[in-house]
């Protein structure tokens, strides 16, 4: 039997789960990819689950989701209208 190949760290807590989710909900959004991981890591006084967009990058935008454990990394890749989908999820998650 091969050897799985192993990639990027693909796994959130139940709370990432749940806003990722509703990330993937917002219109435009195509994907939203999991990056690196800190543990031990806060944004700030928000609580678990909460999600900052940083900025725009090409294909999309950047941003940091609290965990239980610290902060992830995301990439929300994005189709169409950068303004109007980066709005919906400001409106979404306030802060």
């Amino acid at each position: 039997m091969a050897k799985k190949k192993r990639g990027r760290h693909q796994s959130t807590d139940k709370t990432g789960r749940r806003t990722i989710a509703r990330l993937r909900g917002v219109p435009g959004v195509k994907a939203v990819v999991i990056g690196r991981s800190y543990g031990g890591k806060s944004i700030g006084p928000e609580v678990v689950g909460d999600f900052k967009l940083q900025g725009e990058v090409q294909g999309g935008f950047k941003g940091i989701l609290q965990t239980s454990k610290g902060i992830q990394e995301l990439f929300i890749s994005v189709s169409g209208q950068k303004e109007a989908t980066a709005k919906a999820i400001r409106e979404l998650f306030p802060g």
